[in-house]
């Protein structure tokens, strides 16, 4: 099956001499809920723009479902849905209007069923009415996903689309992000908000100053950052002493009530061990693992310290 998003060898200069993009090569797969992250300035949005229009790459090929964005601007253009980060509406036209002017861009016609069926599904339809001025912060973020989904793109693209969102709303956003992609709609995702990459993403690539330094299965990618976990014991009562036996393991006292040990996963036998007939007693055990936040951290930050 040939990939949604096809990029090769994208580079992209300034004017002032930046070189944002180095030599990207990227596939996102039919039917992918898909990754893209990286610190600001990595090239994120940059290679976003180049893809869906309003940056012109200086070299390289980008292809929407097989066909060449210099060649089809047009129906690549039909294909894509984009949800920017800047948040800019006309404040004359109340939110049924802005989707029908949406409409009408793509040259879409009688196409308020479909509208309905968004603004239901986006929690807007009691603000069809309201002009958009009215709106909070978080409903005209999503009146912007809302307008990328006007004319049912086959790939769409959302860039930090929950910045400004209370966390209700945000699981909504989510949930029926994920019921799009079940039935079949590819979806692109740039964030800060790295656990929900981690929860919704199979894949990721992770930019950094203008390359692709990571990509892979999400979990590969954790994976790859080696077996460790954290192990937080908590006591009943204050500890005054470590007992030796967990001196091999260089345990830390997070507070009075509690010790914290970094581990490989085949000690974890040793450690619970070694904590028989220890007083205080346990009141709870807390095992942390790696996270997609180690491996983002690893490989921007300290990478460029």
């Amino acid at each position: 099956m040939h990939p949604a998003l096809d990029i090769k060898d994208l580079h992209k200069t300034y004017k002032s001499g930046t070189h944002a993009l180095k030599g990207i090569d990227l596939e996102v797969h039919q039917g992918e809920f898909f990754g893209l992250l990286g610190p600001n300035g990595s090239g994120k949005t940059t290679m976003i723009n180049c893809i869906s229009g309003p940056t012109k790459k200086s070299s390289g090929t980008i292809k929407v479902q097989r066909k060449d964005i210099d060649r089809y601007r047009q129906e690549t253009k039909m294909m894509l849905g984009v949800v920017p980060q800047e948040i800019v509406f006309d404040s004359f036209f109340t939110v049924n209007e802005v989707m029908n002017i949406q409409s009408g861009y793509y040259g879409i016609k009688n196409n308020q069923a479909h509208i309905d069926d968004v603004l239901e599904k986006l929690d807007l339809q009691e603000k069809k009415k309201t002009n958009t001025r009215a709106l909070s912060g978080g409903m005209k973020r999503r009146l912007l996903v809302a307008k990328a989904l006007v004319h049912q793109p086959k790939l769409l693209i959302l860039d930090e689309p929950t910045a400004g969102v209370d966390i209700e709303l945000r699981h909504n956003l989510w949930k029926y992000m994920r019921q799009l992609n079940k039935d079949g709609l590819t979806i692109l995702l740039t964030t800060h908000y790295l656990e929900e990459a981690e929860s919704l993403c199979k894949r990721i690539a992770i930019l950094n100053k203008g390359k692709v330094v990571a990509l892979d299965n999400t979990k590969k990618l954790i994976k790859s950052m080696g077996d460790s976990k954290k192990l937080t014991l908590t006591f009943a009562d204050r500890i005054h002493k470590i007992p030796e036996k967990l001196q091999p393991y260089s345990p830390e006292k997070s507070n009075h009530h509690q010790i914290a040990i970094h581990f490989e996963t085949s000690q974890l036998d040793e450690i619970l061990t070694a904590l028989q007939n220890f007083k205080p007693t346990i009141t709870d055990i807390d095992i942390e693992g790696r996270h997609l936040e180690d491996v983002f951290v690893e490989l921007t930050y300290r990478n460029n310290g």
